[in-house]
């Protein structure tokens, strides 16, 4: 399966995001994405940052991160997850061996749902070692 159809029948599909992208463990390249969805290479290393590094994880709680020019509340960063709101709207952030999975969701969609869908995914491409 392409990088696209990930983001596209298996995240976006599920009917419990709106948008979503797949970069690369470092943050610097996005394999694929909903359109009109940019998460920009800055944001996408210091997602890569908070999501690889203690010292990264303890200073997101304070500042929030930012993805697609929005900033976001922090709700969960521990392990390979960083979930953040804004307002009704949210991410979820997963990484895997060699991706960062972002899942976005809107005011019409649950949070935990999301999360399911993402963390899913997740699981299934560290299986096949991606």
């Amino acid at each position: 399966m392409s990088w696209q159809a990930y983001v596209d029948d298996t995240l976006v599909k599920s009917g419990h995001l709106d948008k979503a992208a797949i970069l690369s463990l470092d943050g610097t390249s996005t394999w694929a994405t909903t359109a009109g969805f940019q998460v920009s290479a800055e944001e996408g290393k210091a997602l890569a940052s908070i999501l690889t590094t203690d010292a990264g994880k303890e200073a997101v709680w304070a500042n929030g991160f930012h993805v697609g020019g929005e900033r976001f509340v922090v709700t969960k960063a521990e392990g390979r997850s960083l979930y953040g709101r804004q307002g009704r709207e949210g991410v979820c952030i997963v990484k895997t061996a060699q991706t960062l999975i972002v899942g976005h969701y809107g005011e019409s969609h649950v949070a935990g749902n999301t999360a399911n869908v993402v963390e899913k995914l997740a699981d299934y491409l560290i299986s096949l070692k991606y």
